[in-house]
């Protein structure tokens, strides 16, 4: 199996771990969370070990950011990500014309 395959399963137990750390509330929930978070580290760790560490992890960490977005997006309907995403982008764009 290519290790890179162990990067983005692992990227898809952090979208899951990351969701659940915003929306557990109960036991079932916070158990569910602590079993991505564990397999999403295992899984990361594995591909680790044969693959280069640092592209391993910076993969790993944009394709859980994107996926957690998206989720949150999709599912969750946070309108308030996106107008406060255009607010940042405005913000640096003032900054960087200064």
């Amino acid at each position: 199996m290519n290790k890179w395959w162990l990067v983005i399963i692992a990227a898809f137990f952090e979208v899951g771990w990351a969701t659940g750390l915003k929306y557990a509330d109960s036991f079932g929930t916070w158990s569910l969370t602590v079993i991505a978070i564990v397999i999403s580290f295992w899984l990361l760790v594995r591909a680790a070990t044969s693959l280069p560490t640092s592209t391993v992890y910076a993969i790993f960490v944009a394709l859980g950011t994107v996926g957690t977005v998206a989720v949150d997006l999709l599912f969750f309907l946070a309108l308030r990500l996106i107008f406060g995403c255009s607010s940042l982008l405005l913000y640096y764009s003032l900054v960087l014309l200064v």
